[in-house]
């Protein structure tokens, strides 16, 4: 027990020396602090001494001052008490004035500062993608950078985002309310209040609060792009989340049958209803063909220092906004290091039978060879059978890009990435390679 409690303080004075740690922007307030200090203190030294010589003091006040030492021996005593008594006196105020706005379960003030600074040198990433796998990497990401932009798509027609799409004819909220809420520092109650789906109610039945809150400051602010960036405001978002473009657009699809050819070749329309139709997805492509690009997508993915597409479904989330052709052309100018991040399990109606290499040349058939970087999953244990089989890297490095795995499976549910894993594996991946 004593040995707990003699850890713990340990900890804590060892937390507290952070505060002098490079880039904490402490140290020269500190060193102006004690000059102030110091400036008054012999301001105070000289009116006393002045007192003490021309007024009569008592006599037990002359012991005060320990006379009968040396001044170096004083000094000695003196100073580092009043270096104790600042730095208590700093420590203590700073949480006082603080204590407010530190919620249960935060890490200390000096760790707080401390993880801060770190994410906002993080490196600048940009994350493109949709749906559920969108979000998990978010999740795990923004433990290391605050420099994160979301670029979102805005092909979904289905559900809640469906039906404000055709009422209102809003961009489809859902996957950017995901995001948002995978952002936010109040993560756990903002998700659960962003994910909260009425399930009764004349017109409310089906829709979710966070697409409604975003339907609802579209309206406010007058534009859906102001509406995400008011949004961000309200839920404290580490980051931004854009759209990859605001053109009202539809997602399209060749689909054919297994071992049909050509003349077996069927089109469908509505992301919603591609993987209905359960057959072989041959082509995808965005109607119109050609939407201009989100300004601030394509700024953003040209000052970034770490792209990565991915994990998603990759034919009605990742390619969405790949197909947007500026998207595209960005990210073959961009300087940054560049990941495609495979799906762990293949998807029905989307890529039943595709191992890796199978994404990558379904990539490069719609939009040419824009990640030669692919992180992939290495750990196949439990079984997929929910969702479709493993997805698992060629057994041997192919020559026109470079596959690199790790353990990145969710313990509970193994056909999902974890996001801490996931985003570790992204960032020791960036840091060993150069773009």
């Amino acid at each position: 027990m004593n040995n707990g409690r003699g850890k713990d303080a340990f900890q804590r004075r060892r937390s507290h020396l952070k505060w002098l740690y490079p880039g904490m922007h402490v140290k020269r307030w500190l060193l102006l602090l004690i000059a102030g200090v110091t400036g008054v203190s012999l301001g105070l030294a000289y009116l006393l001494r002045e007192f003490y010589a021309v007024a009569g003091v008592p006599q037990h006040s002359y012991y005060l001052t320990l006379p009968f030492l040396s001044r170096p021996v004083r000094a000695l005593l003196f100073g580092p008490g009043g270096v104790l008594a600042l730095t208590v006196a700093v420590i203590h105020l700073n949480r006082a004035v603080l204590a407010p706005f530190l919620r249960p379960g935060q890490p200390d003030l000096v760790d707080a500062v401390f993880q801060h600074r770190q994410r906002r040198r993080g490196p600048k990433v940009v994350a493109i993608g949709g749906g559920t796998g969108l979000s998990t990497l978010l999740r795990g990401i923004k433990e290391y950078t605050d420099n994160i932009t979301a670029i979102v798509t805005v092909a979904d027609d289905g559900g809640s985002s469906g039906r404000l799409r055709r009422e209102m004819g809003l961009l489809p909220p859902g996957d950017f309310r995901s995001c948002i809420a995978a952002l936010s520092e109040a993560e756990g109650l903002t998700s659960r209040l962003f994910q909260y789906r009425f399930t009764e109610g004349i017109g409310l039945d089906g829709h979710s609060f966070g697409n409604l809150f975003i339907a609802a400051m579209a309206g406010v602010t007058g534009s859906f792009e102001q509406a995400l960036s008011e949004s961000s405001k309200v839920l404290a978002v580490r980051g931004r989340v854009i759209p990859s473009t605001l053109s009202d657009v539809t997602l399209e699809a060749e689909l054919r049958e297994p071992a049909a050819g050509e003349m077996g070749l069927r089109r469908v329309e509505g992301e919603s209803q591609i993987p209905r139709a359960g057959r072989i997805i041959e082509r995808v492509s965005l109607e119109p063909n050609d939407p201009p690009a989100y300004p601030e997508a394509v700024r953003a993915i040209l000052e970034a220092d770490l792209i990565v597409a991915g994990p998603g479904s990759l034919f009605t989330s990742v390619l969405p906004n790949l197909l947007v052709p500026d998207i595209a052309r960005a990210i073959a100018a961009a300087r940054a290091s560049k990941v495609y991040v495979c799906n762990l399990a293949t998807q029905r109606g989307e890529t039943e039978g595709f191992d890796v290499d199978a994404h990558i040349r379904a990539l490069e058939r719609h939009v040419g060879p824009l990640f030669r970087l692919v992180l992939a999953n290495d750990n196949f244990a439990g079984s997929p059978v929910e969702v479709g089989q493993w997805v698992k890297p060629p057994s041997f490095q192919p020559g026109d890009y470079l596959v690199v795995t790790a353990d990145m499976a969710d313990r509970e549910f193994p056909w999902r990435h974890d996001p801490a894993r996931l985003a570790r594996s992204l960032m020791d991946l960036y840091e060993t390679r150069e773009p």
